[in-house]
């Protein structure tokens, strides 16, 4: 009895305290630098969530260690929907390339709130490489093991893993050289120093149209509007390849009243379904993507499970 009481109770509060959130201002914490692709989009979103709400959403960049710094920062905070973390590929990559040392569980340590986007990649290399097609980069690195190179902003990102991915898949040798950040990379691929690599769409159509990269592939379902003419990877003979797309997400402490969950989904809901967010959104070279706060929660486990495998293939690691 006592047990149904506090539990009761619990709920009621819950409620109550749902029925007037917010009271204060959000804050929206976003493990990278400001002006890279997660943080102009959870900038976008959290402009349009303020406005939904009727409170301020303060945009809060914690960087550091792949996004570890922000992601713990919200994890230790009250669970009163007060404080969201935009979620990327290294929300469950860090756990997974850490191990039985991880410093938090990706599931069971937060609330998940939304999905925002997909960010498709294509993959580039120097515009007079010898190599036309992902099929020609595949023979060589067949022919030559380990001679083929792939740049990447960092070891766990998104580039490195689908590197990681092609070389799995392939069943070849290729080689990592990560970089601090995307732009070094890049310069290194159209120098010719490094093979090619998996880049966000976002910033890269001009290289590209400039004749100073070339489009291999697209990681995108079917063929992507601003490049007609690349084959996707399942064109590729790569198929299944745009399951391993990072999703961007919005996620806060766990516990957070289902209540809470629903005011802030709804918010995020909103934002993604304005016609000049969609349209910003693609301009950014993101697939605007909505969802329940179930329907996040499996998609992270299911993403869980797909880099789980690659991570264990590729023998990737944390160093």
């Amino acid at each position: 009895m006592k047990r149904a009481l506090l539990a009761f109770i619990a709920l009621w509060v819950g409620i109550a305290g749902a029925q007037d959130f917010p009271a204060k201002p959000l804050r929206l914490v976003i493990g990278y630098a400001a002006g890279g692709p997660t943080d102009v989009i959870g900038r976008l979103i959290a402009q349009d969530m303020a406005a939904s709400l009727g409170q301020p959403v303060v945009v809060e960049n914690k960087t550091g260690a792949n996004g570890l710094i922000g992601t713990l920062e919200v994890k230790k905070a009250p669970a009163d929907g007060y404080t969201l973390l935009v979620t990327t590929l290294s929300h469950n990559v860090n756990a997974l390339l850490m191990a039985d040392k991880k410093p938090y569980d990706p599931l069971k340590d937060f609330t998940p709130i939304s999905l925002v986007s997909f960010l498709p990649m294509v993959m580039v290399t120097r515009s007079d490489a010898p190599f036309n097609s992902v099929q020609e980069v595949v023979a060589t690195a067949k022919a030559k093991p380990g001679e083929i190179s792939y740049a990447s902003a960092g070891n766990g990102g998104s580039a490195h893993l689908a590197g990681a991915l092609l070389a799995t898949l392939t069943h070849t040798q290729m080689t990592h050289v990560p970089f601090r950040g995307n732009a070094p990379a890049l310069t290194e691929v159209m120098a010719g120093r490094v093979s090619y690599m998996f880049y966000p769409m976002i910033g890269v159509t001009e290289q590209i149209a400039q004749k100073r990269l070339k489009a291999l592939a697209v990681t995108t379902e079917k063929r992507h509007a601003d490049y007609p003419g690349v084959p996707t990877t399942a064109e590729a003979g790569l198929p299944g390849f745009e399951e391993y797309t990072q999703g961007l997400g919005i996620v806060g402490p766990a516990g957070i009243p289902a209540p809470v969950v629903a005011k802030l989904n709804a918010a995020v809901r909103t934002s993604l379904g304005k016609p000049e967010t969609e349209q910003r959104l693609k301009q950014l070279g993101a697939i605007v993507h909505a969802s329940s706060p179930e329907e996040f929660r499996t998609w992270l486990g299911q993403d869980a499970e797909r880099w789980a495998r690659v991570i264990k293939a590729a023998g990737v690691t944390a160093e």
